[in-house]
């Protein structure tokens, strides 16, 4: 069966080059020219990967992404972002809003089928530890859980979505050490690393959100600035005290959601 992409695009020339192209390449292509009838599009065939761009009528990129991500039927789609809007604070807000990646327009078609494959493979790959038995899935106050995409955090269950569940698996792997951006971006989103690591370092803030007790002085995930970013967990006696530090951050970051 083709792995059915949809493609959310208002340029015609840009929607018929780009699905003529994914077509070609083997893929199935549902189009829509605006947000309302995009996100009708992915309710109706929850598509394996969704193509998306930030100019849109009616309901634009960044608001269509966050409402797919609110949405249980479709949250777990991997959304590649397509856009002219090339600064680093707008590619900020796009992964910010939920995307898993963002190629700029113009983009070369090869690039494009190489992001999306890279995409599937890690949406469809197996579990985390089905294959590998020296795996290290838990250590000192985390564990993985991977068929939920969640960890258990001092005794707590954090929810994380699919790109952050891999980077903490990517970091707990190597745990103490500090791990390149390059190695990241080629583990946790297959592809080969150009020189953009914002990617890395906004989805690390999310992270940090979800399990440090002051994301602005982490002290779990920690960078190497010109080098990469190291996990440090306390084990033993070091953990005297931090359940109660991360029990009340997480009850205090709770009441300000409510």
């Amino acid at each position: 069966m083709k792995p059915c992409i949809l493609l959310i695009e208002d340029d015609r020339d840009m929607r018929d080059l780009v699905s003529g192209h994914l077509e070609h390449s083997g893929f199935d292509v549902q189009r829509a020219e605006d947000g309302i009838k995009g996100q009708a599009l992915a309710l109706q065939y929850t598509p394996d990967l969704i193509l998306l761009d930030l100019m849109l009528p009616k309901v634009d990129g960044l608001t269509l992404c966050q409402r797919l991500r609110r949405d249980d039927r479709t949250a777990g789609i991997p959304i590649l972002m397509l856009t002219a809007l090339g600064g680093t604070k707008d590619k900020v807000s796009g992964f910010n809003s939920g995307a898993d990646d963002y190629l700029t327009k113009p983009f070369d078609l090869e690039e494009l089928q190489a992001r999306v494959k890279a995409l599937l493979r890690r949406s469809d790959r197996a579990p985390v530890g089905t294959s590998n038995h020296h795996e290290i899935l838990s250590y000192g106050p985390l564990t993985l859980v991977p068929e939920r995409f969640e960890a258990i955090w001092f005794d707590s269950p954090v929810r994380l979505t699919h790109l952050e569940f891999e980077l903490l698996h990517c970091l707990l792997q190597r745990h103490g050490q500090t791990v390149a951006p390059s190695l990241i971006l080629k583990e946790v989103w297959g592809y080969e690393p150009d020189d953009d690591i914002e990617t890395i370092r906004v989805h690390v803030r999310h992270l940090r959100t979800k399990l440090e007790p002051d994301p602005r002085k982490p002290r779990f995930i920690k960078t190497v600035y010109g080098a990469g970013y190291c996990l440090e967990l306390p084990t033993g006696g070091q953990l005297d005290g931090l359940q109660d530090v991360v029990s009340m951050a997480r009850d205090e970051r709770n009441r300000a959601s409510a």
